[in-house]
């Protein structure tokens, strides 16, 4: 007849010692046998006040405390300490499991202890092999095992990192012991009592602690390898629900992961925060027969940590903020969502702006990068989401400015640019997925044109307009461009208006047809072929505009 199965649990604790002494509790009422191995730099007050306690329990022993440092031999120490008392003084004891004060039992210890005669000598421990495992951090692999580690990382970094490049330069490596093959893993395993036995009865354990003692992280893969040596049947998972962070540090369980940590049906779940209460309070937790048996599943919860460390890692797309200021060209979209760029046709549509805004299911604005002002639609003084009209605000961080607006609402942003605005954002709007680009070059001509201002004035703007124009069309025509972007020149938009005008409404409002009723009034024209002949002849070159015949006489201007 099989023996019952009965539990045994190193528990090792440094810090918060009531709420560990109320974890020790949880354990013992289930029927575990516990040793408790507390730092010995945690100091005596506490240690004592720990011990008294807890002094109304039977089967709970007191290992001998040693100072125990992160990434050092020390922790393995202190784990064998622990697991030869409960080998020794408790025969009956089949499963030794590793616990912390920070580890929060989900479940009845009597559902674990039923789910390991379920499976009668498995161990259930985490081992990979080191040359496979992808999930290491800090950058030593294999490395771990081939370096020496005499120094504590977390105290002496400086002196670490220097003795590892010191050994990488001078090629120093160690010799794995033989029949070893170096395995790694989360140290809370649960063991059966022989494999356990083994290990700790290996005589060759002399030598295999030597080796480990100099190795990194060693309560990761002291173990984790050895169990592979002793061990006829190893499930390669923990029975304790734990995540890390990208620095290596536990993810902290809080009152309002409850729900997502009953689901989980997991036996154990680390790192709990020390007040929340309602951890405390509702766990471990009965959820009757029918459930007695589940199987855990963590992958609900992996999943959700998953997709909340993506979200850390990427960001919200087109947001920047204090706390997450991602790298050029690194981001996670650029903006948040889609929006478009109209250049050159309020120089052709005086009303252009108001036209659209009743044609197109998005918000139109006006030159929200004009150099006196800040035109959002329908030209009020402080604009969606509290964003400021005033340009100073504005140029002060035009790229945040731009990409809070597209945030702020689910509608998409629809405003005018012309070479008389700010030129900040070219670049960056033309290499975001997100924008719709379409200009008309040369538009602005027309304004010029009928303007009252001397010609001599005319003709400096209109050089200075060309030229930045140009400097725009370099960009519209790099290969780095990712919006969608077209460009007509002002001959060829206005030999086809309406034609174009239905396919920018359409761009914009995919699905609506017909898309309007009537375009919207053009400038005069009339003279342009005329005008521009006259800056020609005034030694500009006109070059964005396209053909336009001078059929006028010079006669007919009057300067």
């Amino acid at each position: 007849m099989t023996a019952p199965t009965r539990l045994g649990v190193v528990f090792l604790c440094h810090d918060e010692l009531a709420v560990a002494s109320s974890m020790v509790r949880i354990w013992h009422d289930g029927g575990a046998a516990v040793a408790i191995h507390v730092d010995r730099r945690t100091r005596g007050k506490r240690y004592n006040a720990m011990c008294q306690s807890l002094a109304d329990l039977d089967n709970v022993e007191w290992a001998d405390r040693r100072e125990c440092d992160w990434g050092m031999f020390s922790m393995v120490e202190a784990t064998q300490s622990a697991a030869a008392i409960l080998l020794e003084n408790y025969p009956d004891v089949t499963h030794v499991i590793v616990a912390s004060g920070s580890c929060l039992p989900l479940r009845p210890v009597r559902e674990l202890c039923d789910y390991l005669a379920r499976h009668p000598g498995v161990d259930f421990i985490e081992s990979v092999t080191a040359m496979d495992v992808g999930w290491t951090v800090g950058g030593l692999n294999i490395e771990r095992f081939e370096r020496y580690y005499p120094v504590s990382w977390r105290k002496r970094r400086m002196l670490f990192d220097w003795l590892v490049q010191a050994q990488r330069r001078i090629g120093l490596r160690r010799r794995i012991p033989r029949g070893l093959v170096p395995h790694l893993g989360s140290q809370w395993w649960c063991l059966t009592r022989e494999t356990l036995s083994a290990i700790l009865t290996d005589p060759r354990r002399g030598e295999f602690d030597r080796y480990f003692r100099w190795s990194w992280i060693p309560d990761e893969s002291y173990f984790q390898t050895l169990a592979r040596r002793h061990s006829t049947r190893i499930e390669s998972r923990s029975l304790t629900l734990a995540n890390f962070d990208d620095q290596g540090k536990p993810y902290i369980l809080y009152g309002d992961h409850a729900e997502m940590l009953a689901l989980s049906r997991c036996f154990v779940a680390r790192k709990f925060w020390p007040g929340a209460t309602e951890l405390l309070a509702r766990f471990p937790e009965d959820a009757g027969p029918a459930h007695a048996q589940d199987e855990p599943d963590p992958a609900h919860i992996e999943r959700i940590i998953g997709a909340a460390v993506m979200r850390r890692r990427l960001g919200r797309p087109g947001l920047y903020m204090q706390s997450r200021f991602p790298k050029k060209d690194r981001e996670n979209g650029k903006t948040a969502g889609s929006y478009a760029v109209l250049q050159g046709f309020t120089d052709l549509f005086p009303d252009f702006e108001h036209w659209l805004q009743a044609r197109v299911d998005a918000d139109v604005h006006g030159h929200l990068f004009a150099p006196d002002a800040v035109e959002f639609a329908g030209r009020p003084e402080i604009g969606p989401g509290g964003l400021s009209s005033h340009p100073e605000t504005r140029d002060y961080d035009p790229f945040g400015f731009l990409t809070s607006l597209i945030r702020i609402t689910d509608r998409s942003q629809v405003f005018q640019y012309a070479p008389r605005d700010a030129q900040d954002l070219s670049w960056f709007m033309v290499t975001d997925p997100n924008a719709t680009i379409r200009v008309v070059t040369g538009a602005w001509i027309v304004p010029l044109m009928h303007s009252d201002m001397p010609f001599d004035d005319v003709r400096r703007i209109a050089a200075k307009l060309q030229r930045i124009e140009l400097g725009q069309l370099d960009i519209l025509r790099s290969v780095w461009v990712k919006a969608d972007v077209e460009v007509w020149e002002l001959a060829d938009f206005v030999s086809r208006p309406a034609a174009i005008l239905q396919r920018i409404v359409r761009d914009l409002t995919p699905g609506s047809w017909p898309l309007y009723d009537q375009p919207p009034v053009l400038r005069d024209l009339d003279q342009v072929g005329r005008f521009l002949q006259r800056l020609r002849n005034a030694g500009l070159q006109p070059r964005l505009m396209g053909d336009f015949p001078a059929t006028r006489s010079e006669q007919d201007w009057h300067v």
